[in-house]
């Protein structure tokens, strides 16, 4: 337990709220990651207005995929981020808007639209990666500290793709309900 009186300005510990998802443990393993997956956001957007850059975390993937492959379409960006095809479509809507990707028909399949990036998209590109690779570090020297923590989220994963949760939780409550 931490010493309240260390600090004269920090608020003794037993006037901080319970943290009901630390608390719940393993119950509450998708309030966690969401938590955590949100604070890395908004620290990542912090140092993005802190330099005066104009950019979203969620146009990270779709825009360095685009930018290291070349022209893809949103379901090969989803596919490649295992994220669903609407995700993608909001973060590369919002690209467009802001005029770094533009859009053309597959030369192949004139149904499917690929996505390329503008000159004001490389050139941000180019900007931000040596800030990314800071990032990259800074991400790297944190899973170190925490134990490897990527290495447990791919086991995560790993299970995940075995057995989903709805399949867990319905093997659990069907014969009940």
């Amino acid at each position: 337990m931490k010493n309240a009186a260390a600090s004269p300005d920090a608020p003794a510990e037993s006037t901080l709220p319970e943290d009901a998802s630390r608390s719940a443990g393993s119950a509450a393993i998708g309030a966690r990651l969401r938590r955590l997956s949100d604070r890395i956001d908004r620290d990542a957007t912090q140092v993005y207005t802190t330099l005066g850059i104009a950019f979203e975390q969620r146009w990270y993937g779709p825009l360095t995929h685009i930018a290291h492959s070349g022209p893809l379409s949103v379901s090969d960006i989803a596919n490649r981020l295992r994220i669903t095809h609407v995700s993608v479509s909001q973060a590369v809507a919002a690209l467009e808007s802001h005029g770094l990707v533009e859009s053309a028909p597959d030369p192949a399949d004139g149904r499917r639209r690929l996505l390329a990036l503008t000159g004001a998209g490389r050139a941000l590109v180019d900007r931000l990666t040596p800030l990314w690779a800071a990032c990259n570090t800074a991400a790297m020297e944190l899973d170190h500290a925490a134990g490897q923590v990527v290495e447990a989220l791919d086991r995560l994963e790993d299970q995940l793709d075995q057995v989903s949760l709805f399949d867990r939780i319905m093997e659990k409550v069907a014969p009940s309900c």
